[in-house]
């Protein structure tokens, strides 16, 4: 059996949890195979909201196990407070989530090091989320990380303290005040007690074993392609590989059992924090989307930057990705909007091109826009692909044509029932 692969194809913030909780019926198991707490997967259902940062999407749905895998950061403290939310709604996660021994710990001076890191680079910030990732996948590819399996040595405390003095020290250097570091620790550390109760597990034993079984498995990914360390608009990226290949290192997966991979892109695109936006809107158009999409991050509560959809980033985030299926969500925010556009080209260096170059981030990029006729129609009560209004079909032909991979699934509002299952 394989695994398919659940990922965003933009700058985050496609949908991802919300795909994952509709999808989760045909699956046994859902794994996060990278990220960490910067993660905010909404679900909605019954008329409630659910964020979800650490815990994979399939959570909620009562015979999916839930692996957070290997390639995963985690704080304990984010986690103990998810871990809480769940119980609160009689959601047994004893039984049905799994944490990898190998997942490495944001501790608390992470944390400290990364609001110090964005204050030295000053009006240069990248527009970090401040949880301590990028430290901590530091530490980690600088061998000096602590593990979730690490919690079970009589060696812990020990390890905890020579990390964190070696944190301290830079922060010294770095004149950051250690004000808040106390109290900080004494809520990690309590978090850690918590952690203890959940199942550590080696879980590319697990997954694999899963797999020899002929489990269903989906893996689930966090932020977006073009915010992948190696293939993202560097420096303005995340820590980790947010791409199909990332699902291979992040879970212990080999490649050739990666089935389809589902790539989820919003009707538009929207960027949080600092970086190339080539079809960003500095207008009224783009504060009306802002304003009709919700768009503040779930996790940082920050507006995010709105734009017109970006086909030639599209096109490369479905290249890397090996994109089978794509999902379009939030296609309901264009209603009302007369006239929509898609960037088809760049034009770079007084050259008009269709794919993204090297340095995206240091030389302009220009947008070239074709023009697409909207809908008036609400659309968030439609439960079928044959209500679709004339000119969201042709929307979606029109994208089908330009990427050449089916758009097999069109959401139409938050709620998981308001989303259209096109093709099988």
């Amino acid at each position: 059996m394989s695994v398919d692969v659940l990922l965003g194809l933009q700058w985050g913030d496609e949908g991802k949890g919300k795909i994952v909780d509709v999808l989760t019926p045909k699956y046994d198991v859902v794994a996060r195979f990278q990220g960490g707490p910067n993660a905010g997967h909404t679900l909605e259902f019954n008329g409630i909201k659910h964020v979800l940062h650490t815990i994979p999407s399939g959570i909620f749905r009562d015979d999916t196990i839930n692996i957070v895998g290997n390639g995963v950061v985690i704080d304990p403290v984010t986690l103990k407070k998810e871990v809480a939310a769940l119980l609160e709604m009689h959601v047994d996660v004893s039984k049905k989530l799994f944490i990898s021994r190998k997942a490495h710990l944001i501790i608390p001076t992470h944390r400290l090091l990364d609001a110090a890191s964005e204050t030295a680079k000053g009006k240069e910030k990248i527009g970090s989320t401040l949880r301590g990732i990028g430290p901590t996948y530091m530490d980690k590819t600088g061998r000096n990380g602590l593990r979730v399996g690490d919690i079970e040595s009589k060696n812990f405390s020990e390890q905890y303290k020579k990390l964190s003095a070696k944190h301290i020290d830079l922060l010294k250097s770095m004149s950051y005040p250690l004000a808040e570091l106390a109290e900080l620790e004494s809520q990690w550390h309590q978090a850690i007690e918590e952690m203890k109760k959940l199942n550590f597990v080696d879980s590319e034993h697990l997954i694999n074993q899963y797999i020899r079984q002929g489990k269903h498995i989906l893996a689930e990914g966090a932020q977006g392609s073009l915010l992948d360390i190696d293939f993202g608009s560097y420096p303005f990226v995340t820590s980790s590989n947010t791409i199909t290949a990332g699902a291979c290192t992040g879970l212990g997966i080999p490649p050739g059992k990666i089935g389809r991979v589902f790539g989820i892109f919003k009707a538009y695109c929207t960027r949080v924090g600092s970086g190339p936006f080539p079809s960003e809107l500095l207008s009224e158009t783009g504060e009306a989307l802002r304003k009709a999409g919700n768009e503040f991050g779930a996790t940082t509560g920050r507006p995010r930057r709105c734009g017109w959809i970006d086909l030639p980033a599209l096109r490369y985030a479905i290249m890397i990705n090996g994109v089978t299926d794509l999902i379009m969500t939030k296609s309901d925010v264009l209603s009302g909007f007369a006239k929509i556009q898609a960037c088809t080209h760049y034009n770079y260096e007084g050259i008009e091109i269709d794919y993204m170059p090297f340095d995206i981030v240091n030389n302009e990029v220009k947008p070239v826009f074709e023009e697409i006729p909207g809908w008036k129609e609400p659309l968030t009560g439609i439960t079928e692909e044959k209500h679709f209004p004339k000119e969201l079909k042709d929307y979606i032909h029109y994208l089908e044509n330009k990427l050449e991979v089916p758009i097999t699934i069109v959401s139409v509002g938050p709620d998981r029932n308001q989303t259209i299952i096109r093709k099988s």
